[in-house]
């Protein structure tokens, strides 16, 4: 098996963390940064090895962002619900 068919093992764990990020409440903010570290170390293992798994390094990033806005967004949402219903008097 040569070097060119081997999928770097970081762009793998940098796209199913990013994935999860999207999906896991709270956690998932953990799981974005951890996401893009390991997507930009897999593009430069990459980049020196000639490795394949650019693609999913790339994605793996975009779900990783992705997931870090919508989990601070969430964060916000229940910030601010639960801000404004202390202030609500039945």
């Amino acid at each position: 098996m040569s070097v060119q068919n081997q999928i770097n093992n970081s762009s793998v764990v940098s796209i199913t963390v990013g994935i999860l990020s999207l999906f896991i409440p709270f956690i998932g903010l953990i799981l974005g940064i951890i996401g893009i570290v390991f997507s930009r170390k897999a593009v430069k293992q990459i980049n020196n090895t000639n490795e394949s798994g650019k693609a999913l390094a790339t994605v793996g990033f975009i779900c990783s962002i992705v997931g870090i806005v919508f989990q601070i967004l969430m964060i916000l949402g229940y910030a601010a619900f639960f801000s404004v219903s202390s202030y609500i008097t039945i």
